[in-house]
């Protein structure tokens, strides 16, 4: 099918679902990249999202010392890089990071970990904190809190914790590049068992990692058919002493023709930006919006800095853009 006739149908259609041939041939569009970022705004709208975005805040809850492997991690204890390692933060602090959050306008707020997961003490604290910050404030809870078992997740679901975030950082075909310490269905598991317990769910990735464009297809269309409502996609910073320290930055227009790929495949998906928007895109952050995005990270990530959140604000309002849930 012709790309102007594909899109076409996907806008007029809401049934329409892309194939993986029609994904390859819109990932190759070429010259008509541009063309596919503001049709990708065209099916965002018609899921009814209109001009509403969210926005999504973590904080680095435990830091550094990870197990896992993973070749893009500042955190992952098979590399030197320097970066601050310290136990899971006391009550009173992850209470506050909150409320800090939830003052400068956020509308979700995750509590994030190193590691491959937690143990009972700290799932305690992390539910004393989502009782609080939901009595406290207006903020959805978010966890990415590693791997989930059931007697963790109904506990965390009983706090009011909302949400459950869990990557799968990149596709089957490309994940050995990435991890070897766990396997690629261990996420999925993971993401498929929050979903049953009832949290809303976000899984993604980071793209920029050596993928080809048919490997982002292939994360794009088993995030399509995950039961995940949320698609959060980073974009690689190379840190300094991990395995991706030397790959070059990821072109800005790719960076966008991928998010319109995404939400073309994945109509029905919110996709948020989060890690690696600043250093990728440049001036070109408010095009994410025509891209078809749904919500933006802001503030810091875990362990680089983000965009002055003012700054990010105004972004927003100047696209016209109000914030709230969407």
């Amino acid at each position: 099918m012709q790309t102007h006739e594909l899109i076409r149908k996907l806008i007029a259609d809401p049934s329409c679902r892309v194939s993986e041939e029609d994904a390859l041939a819109l990932a190759g569009a070429g010259h008509e990249a541009l063309f596919l970022l503001f049709e990708a705004a065209r099916v965002r709208c018609r899921e009814s999202r209109g001009d509403t975005v969210f926005l999504c805040s973590i904080v680095n809850a435990k830091s550094g010392k990870c197990s896992q492997d993973c070749a893009f991690c500042a955190q992952s204890s098979s590399h030197e890089t320097g970066v601050d390692i310290y136990p899971l933060m006391d009550e009173e602090t992850l209470v506050e990071r909150g409320h800090a959050m939830a003052r400068a306008g956020a509308t979700r707020f995750g509590i994030v970990t190193s590691g491959h997961s937690l143990n009972e003490a700290e799932i305690d604290r992390v539910c004393r904190v989502t009782e609080r910050l939901r009595k406290e404030t207006d903020l959805t809870i978010c966890g990415s809190l590693g791997m989930l078992d059931a007697k963790r997740g109904e506990r965390l679901r009983s706090s009011g914790m909302g949400r459950y975030h869990h990557n799968l950082e990149t596709s089957r075909s490309h994940f050995d590049a990435i991890c070897t310490t766990h396997t690629y269905d261990e996420d999925i598991e993971t993401v498929q068992l929050a979903a049953e317990m009832g949290f809303g769910v976000c899984s993604g990735g980071i793209l920029g990692m050596g993928e080809s464009w048919a490997q982002r297809v292939e994360l794009a269309l088993t995030l399509r058919d995950l039961n995940a409502d949320t698609i959060p996609m980073n974009f690689l910073t190379p840190v300094p002493g991990t395995r991706m320290a030397n790959r070059p930055l990821m072109p800005a227009l790719d960076a966008l023709k991928s998010v319109a790929l995404f939400r073309l495949i994945a109509p029905e998906k919110r996709i948020t930006v989060c890690g690696g928007r600043e250093v990728t895109l440049r001036d070109f952050q408010s095009w994410l919006f025509p891209a078809g995005a749904d919500g933006l990270m802001v503030g810091n990530y875990l362990t680089t800095a983000g965009r002055s959140l003012d700054d990010d604000l105004k972004m927003v309002t100047d696209a016209g853009l109000l914030v709230g849930e969407v």
